[in-house]
């Protein structure tokens, strides 16, 4: 869930293209100032443990996307290239919410499993509250 709020929450950290070097065209003469880079969104990735020295379940990674930037037009933004591009980082928001749903029927799922193993063993010890 942290992974997908974090890329919900940056999907608008734009920053300069790579390829401009940080620093705009109009900057002038001078020092050119740089700026921060484009938001680097994450991905989970989840893999079975059918195999291995303990079976059973999965384990999530966590990885960037690549690629990490689309070019998308602002020619307002001070970081913008020669053609008005911008990174902006390479977010699909309905795969983001999907993700937050899937994790959050995955919570009540496992939730509902250990209550079920809880009622199970009362059941089997005799032990009522």
């Amino acid at each position: 869930m942290n992974v997908a709020a974090s890329n919900i929450a940056n999907i608008s950290t734009t920053g300069p293209l790579p390829a401009s070097g940080g620093s705009s065209a109009s900057a002038g003469a001078g020092i050119a100032p740089t700026f921060p880079a484009a938001y680097v969104p994450l991905r989970v990735d989840q893999v079975s443990q059918s195999s291995g020295s303990t079976p059973g379940g999965t384990v999530a990674t966590v990885s960037t996307v690549s690629p990490s930037y689309t070019a998308q037009p602002d020619p307002s933004a001070p970081f913008a290239n020669q053609d008005g591009l911008v990174a902006a980082p390479n977010v699909d928001l309905a795969s983001e919410f999907a993700q937050l749903v899937t994790a959050r029927y995955s919570f009540v799922a496992n939730a509902k499993v250990i209550q079920a193993y809880a009622d199970t063993q009362d059941t089997l010890l005799d032990i009522k509250a």
